[in-house]
């Protein structure tokens, strides 16, 4: 007999942009998550709020942007960037409400203390029929406990292979022998525009289809579990990946390519085939499933020490109550923009951005612009670079000069409608002066809300330096400290600099 507890399967692809066929890539092969797109909803507007592996888990997982969370980058032996201690997540919460908890494959996040999965059976395996496996022995272990569950599936796929320049572990010994590999060839890709069409792009490419593929067939093996288990009718799916793809003009940036990513969820007995045009951040996520399984959105763990801070609020909201929306809600009914946070990817990898994202314009606030952006080291070391950077100058990335992509200013206003690929920068130019204090006010109120450490003004926090204000520190309103002109006198000092309002959680 079907259980009727209101379970969740949360799917995470790790690299994956809009390569679907439902998104509109008619060259990949995804026939599964084209089938899940369609007896569903299909969101063609989810942003991610950080573009790293680690990252943008600890915003799924917590609700909150990692400047909040703590998780500035990947929680990898290295580098060891880990969520704050106090932080709620999805996996306490939900073992709170009596869930059964659960994550196989790709965990990428910590510590365990926060992310407390009562099943953790975490692998680095590409091994799409062993995950189901896994994932069916939870299914049943679940019905027998007449418990409801949340179980996360982390796919390796289809993240490169870092021990080679250009794979996509598209070898048998790493993805078993009872998947099926993808044929195809280079002239069958699809290179966007975002990238540069080369020889080196499309043998990677290739391969990158491979290791798509391979995803979906371990979609629709988890799929196939839960309808020989009874469940599709009472379990919520949801399949997301945590970033763009692994090239350059992608992850580890802020640009749509690299935030821009495929949302899809199913809702027993709800519409299918829906394509909703609304904007969704992945810190609604969280809201979303609390709204699912009947708990307050403002869910907080019950075991919290008293001598720590508490978890913050969470701002993002559930999607739940407009799934079935393919109309353009209004703005009184929906909100149209998201913030994005990026700080870390590997702690080499330092380059602080802030972002307002609209319908129609885009606001990057770049802190550390006077450092080269830097590149992830696979993604520099990737033969698709390597073809880059050799061809006749000027080097481009698509539609991007090189020189620009490596040398940014602290702040870059698109018009994503005349310029989707984000490379005519509006900051500077007067007729839209306006807007851009506009949104760099926007973000500024947001980090205050979000107790941001990175709201710079003069160069320096004024998170941090907000403990002086009491003794009548005063910093001046502009991004960056002047070695010119350094002095303070009759210089417009920042507003934003309060005794009282937003550096909870900073030591005294």
């Amino acid at each position: 007999m079907a259980s009727q507890h209101k379970n969740i399967v949360l799917l995470i692809a790790d690299d994956l942009g809009q390569y679907i066929g439902s998104y509109g890539c008619a060259s990949i092969s995804t026939p599964n998550l084209d089938r899940l797109a369609a007896s569903g909803t299909q969101f063609t507007n989810a942003f991610a709020s950080t573009t790293s592996c680690s990252g943008s888990r600890s915003t799924i997982f917590t609700g909150l942007h990692t400047h909040e969370n703590g998780q500035y980058g990947l929680n990898w032996f290295k580098t060891h960037f880990q969520t704050f201690q106090h932080i709620d997540s999805a996996p306490k919460l939900f073992s709170q409400a009596g869930y059964k908890t659960g994550i196989i494959g790709k965990v990428h996040v910590g510590p365990d203390e926060v992310y407390s999965w009562q099943v953790r059976e975490e692998s680095g395996t590409r091994d799409v029929a062993w995950v189901a496996d896994r994932c069916e022995a939870f299914f049943e272990e679940a019905r027998a406990d007449e418990r409801p569950f949340f179980l996360t599936v982390g796919y390796i796929d289809p993240h490169r292979d870092v021990s080679t320049r250009g794979g996509f572990g598209n070898h048998e010994e790493q993805y078993g022998s009872r998947v099926p590999l993808l044929d195809v060839k280079p002239e069958d890709v699809e290179v966007p525009r975002w990238l540069t069409d080369l020889p080196e792009m499309r043998q990677e490419l290739v391969e990158y289809y491979k290791a798509i593929n391979r995803t979906d067939t371990g979609v629709g093996l988890v799929y196939d579990a839960l309808e020989r288990q009874g469940l599709l009718d009472n379990t919520l799916v949801i399949f997301t990946s945590d970033n763009g793809p692994p090239f350059v003009n992608s992850k580890t940036t802020l640009y749509d390519a690299g935030i821009k990513l495929p949302l899809i969820v199913q809702q027993p007995s709800g519409k299918s085939g829906i394509v909703n045009p609304n904007m969704v951040s992945f810190i609604d996520i969280l809201p979303t499933l609390l709204k699912w399984a009947e708990l307050p959105l403002d869910l907080r763990s019950s075991d919290r020490d008293s001598r720590s801070p508490a978890s913050p609020d969470r701002q993002g909201r559930s999607f739940l109550t407009i799934l079935e929306r393919a109309d353009l809600l209004p703005d009184s009914d929906w909100q149209h923009h998201i913030f994005g946070s990026h700080t870390f990817h590997e702690m080499q990898n330092y380059w602080p951005t802030r972002i307002l994202r609209t319908r129609h314009y885009k606001y990057h606030r770049n802190v550390a612009w006077r450092l080269d952006f830097p590149f992830a080291a696979d993604l520099y070391a990737s033969i698709s670079f390597e073809g880059i950077r050799n061809t006749d100058s000027p080097v481009v990335i698509g539609r991007r000069i090189l020189k620009d992509y490596i040398f940014r200013p602290p702040e870059e206003l698109y018009d994503l409608e005349n310029d989707a690929d984000e490379v005519r920068n509006l900051a500077g130019e007067k007729e839209h002066e306006n807007r851009l204090l506009e949104f760099r006010e926007r973000v500024t109120e947001w980090q205050k809300l979000t107790n941001d450490l990175w709201l710079y003004r003069d160069g320096q926090s004024l998170t941090v330096n907000s403990r002086y204000a009491k003794d009548g520190l005063q910093i001046p309103e502009r991004l960056d400290f002047d070695v010119n002109s350094p002095g303070t006198k009759g210089v417009v000092m920042t507003k934003h600099l309060t005794v009282d309002g937003y550096s909870a959680g900073i030591e005294k």
